[in-house]
């Protein structure tokens, strides 16, 4: 007996289960193709609806859905890819130390392993600042705020008190507004239960370093944002760069020191490290040059999508941008590709034009520019409701996400802080915060679902 052709995905983000979704409908009942996909999580996250897991008004699990469940053709492996033989065309990964490694060859090879937080070498960053890159990031950011709100409450100087209730988000774009906006809302809110922290203990501080923030959307609705924030209390730093960071301030090129008790970099990506051990054709970013079918120059079979690869956007001229509702696409393409050069056929370019964007901005209010159409206030926040709540996967989900949402509309959101999860206990049951291991890591997972960029917070399929 023949045997079987063997495909082989590297990451569970969008890019990468949407290639399997596809190559499932094309060979469902084809036992001559494998199908196999590595993550290092065992399930996707729909990462446009993150930013609502570090404010509680969506719940983390409610947000993700089991691959295995998505996948039910797929054979889904959790694993941390350690090495890929381009060579002999084996991938090497291993699910944790005590379990060995495990050598999976292939014939098709997807790189959809995504990007992980950049902080660029700069002094302390990456050392002191969470992300907001993955699940385990959102829900390790929701602790520390409700630990600085303990905290804070009990500190009798008011100096330190706002110390710790300032709130540092570097980033303008979709990932850092959203989250920070989410915070507002839920640190002002949730100030009802802390009797000694008053309104002008909390400061929220934007850091971006271009001119208007989110710079995707039209300058109209970037104002927009930018006049709603400031009416709600976000101070909004533009053209300014973090320069550094300690555990307790941030230093700013307008040569500032400002103290701060938390501190978010949503201020850039890069490739996934697993992409540096790999002898391939890169641009100076680090992704990985492939044509506009997404297969890699001189490597038959190897082929790359996502946030990772350089993909020529035909429309614009351009790459392509880093975002869920280019990735969905692109791996929906790749699959008809995949099938295609396995049939002899002729593979087709991936050709699309984005539909527009839509960026939350908390407490009822978004903007959403939409096939040319411009939209702000509550109408939009609906939209943006509406069209993520439609593009989740499963009816369940839908469902938990809905009523999450139907009852942050009646009932303040939850401040209870499961420090078990998330503190180290000394003998007399002190426990200090600790950041998930996710938060902050370099280290080098393979799944694009921390990274569709910035929180993917473009419009789906």
């Amino acid at each position: 007996m023949k045997n079987p052709t063997r495909i082989v995905i590297i990451g569970g983000g969008f890019a990468g289960t949407a290639t399997a979704l596809g190559l499932e409908k094309r060979y469902r009942r084809d036992p001559s193709v494998e199908i196999t996909l590595i993550d290092s999580e065992n399930y996707f996250t729909f990462t446009p609806l993150l930013a609502g897991v570090p404010s509680g008004s969506v719940q983390p699990n409610h947000i993700v859905f089991p691959l295995r469940a998505l996948l039910t053709r797929t054979r889904v492996k959790q694993a941390d890819v350690k090495r890929v033989d381009l060579q002999q065309r084996i991938v090497i990964a291993a699910h944790c130390g005590a379990c060995g490694d495990e050598s999976l060859p292939f014939d098709q090879l997807v790189l959809a392993s995504g990007s992980v937080p950049n902080s660029f070498g700069l002094p302390g960053v990456a050392e002191h600042a969470l992300t907001i890159k993955s699940l385990g990031d959102a829900t390790a950011l929701h602790a520390q705020v409700i630990d600085k709100l303990e905290h804070a409450d009990l500190q009798g100087d008011p100096a330190a008190r706002r110390q710790l209730l300032t709130f540092v988000v570097a980033g303008g774009g979709f990932a850092g507004v959203e989250t920070l906006a989410e915070l507002n809302d839920f640190v002002r809110d949730a100030r009802r239960y802390y009797p000694n922290v008053s309104q002008d203990d909390v400061r929220m501080v934007l850091i971006h370093s271009g001119d208007r923030i989110l710079p995707e959307v039209s300058e109209s609705l970037s104002a927009y944002a930018l006049k709603k924030l400031r009416a709600r209390g976000v101070e909004v730093l533009l053209e300014t760069r973090v320069l550094g960071s300690s555990s307790s301030s941030v230093r700013l090129s307008s040569g500032e020191e400002l103290p701060a008790g938390t501190f978010v970099w949503a201020a850039g990506t890069a490739p996934n490290p697993l992409l540096n051990r790999m002898d391939l054709p890169r641009t100076k970013s680090g992704k990985i040059e492939v044509d506009a079918t997404m297969a890699v120059s001189g490597h038959p079979g190897l082929w790359a999508v996502g946030d990772g690869a350089a993909i020529p956007d035909l429309v614009t001229g351009g790459f392509c941008p880093p975002t869920a509702q280019y990735a969905l696409r692109q791996g929906k393409r790749l699959a008809q590709n995949i099938a295609a050069s396995l049939e002899g056929r002729e593979t087709v370019p991936f050709k699309f034009k984005s539909l527009g964007l839509l960026a939350g901005l908390g407490r009822r209010s978004a903007v959403a520019e939409i096939f040319g159409f411009k939209f702000s206030g509550f109408f939009a926040w609906w939209l943006w409701r509406t069209i993520y709540l439609m593009k989740l996967p499963g009816f369940e989900r839908k469902l938990r996400v809905a009523i999450d949402w139907t009852l942050d509309l009646v009932f303040p959101r939850d401040t209870v802080y499961l420090r078990p999860l998330h503190a180290a206990h000394g003998p007399n049951g002190v426990g200090q915060f600790e950041a998930d291991a996710d938060s902050g890591s370099v280290k080098p997972h393979v799944s694009e679902h921390q990274a569709a960029t910035p929180m993917s917070s473009a419009l789906h399929p």
